[in-house]
């Protein structure tokens, strides 16, 4: 019989692994990765707001956006209703009572704690999907801000995409604007957004043993999954050294 992992275990290895109670935490997941866990996406989701505390916050993304995406093709998002296509616990999360998900039409994130509100309340202003208003960009300030792939390797990191923002790489925005819409109800306001430009193959995972070189980056394993928590503010200042000297530094060949 399969061995299940439970929230206590999740807890243990999360506090081993450094998680510590107030902090900011943006969670990439695999679910399937941990092996079983008892009663799924819930426990895990009640293990990382556990271990953050009453005073801590967790984001997760919850992403709608594709390729096919542009001016002749504009997003249409409702926070409600629109599914992310992020994994289980990230839609499982967005469903929470308490939840607040940005308000953007591509890049949204959902947030539950102490500080939801104010990382996700200006996402819909942000003219980029990861500009400093965004909840990325905020975490990439917050001194308590980290980032934790749970299963998954530096390639679902979003927060990386802030950072090519910050770079102004010439690869990543879409050069015109489009008109997408936000629904809230039976309303829908129109906004305009750069979007994302897809098509650029990345190699985020270059980054991780500069990481574990300068102390940035911890790692463990919980279940089956290998587990990473990255301190936000020094994953972005180191990468925008590396991105300041080679433009193309997180891409592929």
């Amino acid at each position: 019989m399969t061995n299940s992992i439970s929230k206590t275990e999740i807890l243990e290895g999360l506090r081993q692994l450094g998680l510590r109670r107030g902090s900011v935490v943006l969670v990439h997941s695999s679910l399937s990765r941990f092996g079983r866990v008892v009663d799924g996406a819930d426990t895990v989701i009640d293990a990382l707001l556990e271990s953050v505390g009453p005073r801590g916050t967790v984001m997760v993304p919850t992403l709608t956006g594709s390729p096919e995406l542009s001016p002749s093709n504009p997003p249409v998002f409702d926070p409600v209703n629109t599914a992310c296509w992020t994994g289980v616990i990230p839609e499982t999360f967005r469903k929470r009572p308490g939840a607040i998900r940005s308000l953007h039409p591509t890049h949204s994130v959902a947030a539950i704690g102490f500080e939801a509100d104010s990382l996700t309340c200006e996402h819909r202003f942000s003219i980029t999907p990861c500009d400093d208003l965004s909840p990325y960009g905020k975490l990439a300030r917050h001194p308590k801000g980290y980032v934790l792939l749970l299963g998954v390797g530096h390639e679902c990191s979003t927060l990386f995409h802030h950072i090519e923002e910050s770079a102004g790489v010439d690869y990543h925005i879409q050069t015109d604007f489009t008109a997408a819409q936000i629904v809230s109800g039976d309303h829908a306001i129109v906004r305009h957004y750069l979007l994302h430009q897809y098509g650029t193959p990345r190699n985020f995972a270059v980054m991780e043993q500069i990481f574990i070189e300068r102390g940035i980056q911890r790692t463990a394993t919980i279940g089956s999954a290998s587990v990473r928590l990255i301190d936000a503010p020094q994953m972005v200042a180191t990468t925008l050294r590396c991105l300041r000297s080679s433009r193309r530094f997180l891409c592929r060949p």
